[in-house]
């Protein structure tokens, strides 16, 4: 196993799939699609270093779009360890909001935790791959976001942890009209 992404472009993902989010609550990944198009992306809350800066470099690039978060789209970040618990989500969602310092954006940016089957599911269908370290209780594993259509379906992929403001931009717009 490697950690690295195979892009699955126009992959539809599987909306039945249940986790939880940063309140505990069961939802299903389905409910977060419909309206608008969706940046996805997958970290681990307990993660040394790697997640938080990705986490920070997507804010950032957000926070130069006009477009707002909650609004005009919707971001689902969502743990592959399935020991992260709620908890972990709820910090994890109040240290990266509190820079982008958008209202609404609670309501729109989700943090979610779930079973290991869950999280196998949806990372095989985004094409996401990453390996657990037994020895330093660490994951191995590459840093992308994607864009994800209304309907759930993968649009874009951007690799790093610096996302260019344009082009996310356009592969939101682009996103939006499926």
């Amino acid at each position: 196993k490697h950690a690295g992404i195979e892009q699955k472009l126009d992959q539809q993902l599987p909306l039945e799939l249940v986790f939880r989010d940063e309140s505990g609550k069961p939802v299903k990944l389905g409910e977060y699609f419909g309206n608008r198009p969706v940046i996805l992306n997958f970290v681990y809350y307990r993660c040394p270093m790697l997640c938080s800066e990705v986490l920070s470099g997507l804010e950032g690039s957000l926070k130069a779009l006009s477009l707002n978060v909650g609004k005009d789209f919707d971001v689902l970040t969502v743990s592959f360890d399935p020991k992260d618990t709620p908890e972990n989500a709820t910090e994890k969602k109040a240290s990266t909001l509190k820079h982008y310092k958008r209202e609404g954006a609670a309501q729109g940016w989700h943090f979610l935790t779930g079973s290991q089957e869950s999280i196998t599911a949806l990372t095989e269908a985004a094409g996401f791959d990453y390996d657990y370290d037994q020895k330093t209780d660490q994951f191995a594993h590459s840093t992308a976001i994607m864009v994800i259509t209304p309907e759930g379906k993968i649009a874009q992929y951007y690799y790093g942890v610096d996302f260019p403001p344009g082009d996310l931009r356009l592969g939101l717009v682009q996103a939006s009209q499926n």
